[in-house]
């Protein structure tokens, strides 16, 4: 299924030189464009949310129509405890998180540890677990540590633009984390020579325009076949002005939805 997620909105909900997009605002929008699926992904004010609060947008969210998934940074086990309560709330099915959070840098062994005391009641709940790939952490590592642990309920959040930043390939990490796959992060990148050729810019880019090889990880993943969601997001930089930069992540989200859906 396709969906979007907290990062298609990004500078809306910034909020610069206007009120922010609130989070009830990013599900109405989503139901517009005819989407069903909704990630709440790192979006700060979750976590300050009241019971009531919480109680009140999953409400929302289903009189909308629309399902739930949520995402965190980290995997201390208070966190993944309190993202199950709130999975529960919203009746979400994943929580896509990070082993690092502002928070913990656990080693290896002790990333192990933690997702071991945590995965039964994520288990017992019927919620899967996915851990982002990104450039903080080897993509052998985290396959390794996925294998180890070996749960029905954990596996991987693809997002394969993000190892660019540990100098490993897009691709290599499709091919490695695919058969451990539960969510996809959607988003095309590229890079941008800097004024003076003095470097390269490594950002987002419209999707179907950058580097990402979009059909090779469909042919290998199998996203569609295996009920994977595929949930859409960008790295949008700043383009100048408030007005400028909305009206461009507007049109790079409905790009993406337009190219998910031409490749169905």
């Amino acid at each position: 299924m396709i969906g979007l997620g907290t990062y298609a909105f990004f500078w809306q909900h910034a909020g610069r030189d206007s009120a922010p997009l609130s989070l009830t605002g990013a599900f109405e929008a989503t139901r517009e464009m005819g989407i069903e699926l909704f990630q709440i992904c790192d979006f700060e004010p979750l976590e300050r949310m009241s019971d009531d609060e919480l109680g009140v947008a999953a409400s929302t969210a289903r009189d909308l129509g629309l399902t739930i998934e949520l995402g965190t940074k980290g995997i201390e086990p208070a966190r993944l405890a309190r993202f199950l309560e709130i999975a529960a709330v919203f009746d979400a099915r994943l929580v896509r998180s990070m082993l690092y959070s502002p928070e913990s840098r656990p080693s290896l062994a002790d990333a192990e540890d933690w997702l071991r005391r945590a995965l039964p009641a994520y288990e017992a709940a019927g919620v899967t677990l996915a851990l982002e790939t990104y450039e903080q952490l080897a993509t052998a590592d985290l396959v390794a540590l996925v294998e180890r642990i070996g749960s029905p309920r954990l596996g991987v959040c693809l997002d394969p633009g993000n190892v660019v930043a540990r100098l490993e390939r897009p691709r290599d990490c499709v091919e490695a984390v695919a058969g451990h796959v539960k969510n996809v992060h959607v988003k095309d990148f590229a890079f941008a020579r800097q004024p003076g050729w003095v470097g390269f810019t490594y950002s987002g880019a419209r999707m179907g325009e950058g580097l990402h090889d979009y059909p090779h990880l469909l042919e290998t993943v199998h996203p569609r076949e295996r009920g994977i969601n595929e949930i859409v997001e960008h790295w949008l930089p700043w383009q100048g002005d408030a007005e400028t930069t909305i009206r461009t992540e507007r049109e790079w989200t409905r790009a993406t939805v337009d190219y998910l859906r031409s490749t169905t």
